[in-house]
């Protein structure tokens, strides 16, 4: 019986494959404190338009409400998610809720002018 040649074992530990190049992935609105602060109670649709950008979400059903999202999944590292709503009472500013607030300074004098108002 004629013999069959021995193949050496494939482990694969002698071939380099080349690394997988990943990227960052970025989705949304950017959103700094920089922006935040630049807002003020009382601005236009279009002032926030201008500073924020356009919203990613603006509902049909309620106008008086903007939703901005922003998604960084970096290729390594922890995935960055953050998210601002901007109310409006009669087209104007009227209250912000999220990742971000305006500075400590603002947020007070806001809270003299609701109790003089009073």
């Amino acid at each position: 019986m004629p013999s069959i040649p021995k193949v050496p074992k494939f482990d694969g530990s002698f071939i380099k494959l080349p690394k997988v190049h990943k990227i960052d992935i970025q989705q949304g609105n950017v959103i700094s404190q920089a922006m935040i602060d630049q807002l003020k109670p009382g601005m236009t649709k279009n002032q926030v338009k201008y500073i924020m950008g356009t919203p990613l979400i603006a509902d049909t059903f309620n106008q008086n409400r903007w939703d901005y999202f922003y998604g960084l999944k970096p290729a390594e590292g922890k995935e960055v998610r953050e998210r601002m709503v901007i109310f409006f009472k009669d087209d104007k500013l009227s209250m912000l809720r999220g990742d971000y607030m305006p500075n400590a300074i603002e947020i007070e004098s806001l809270d003299q002018e609701v109790n003089s108002a009073d």
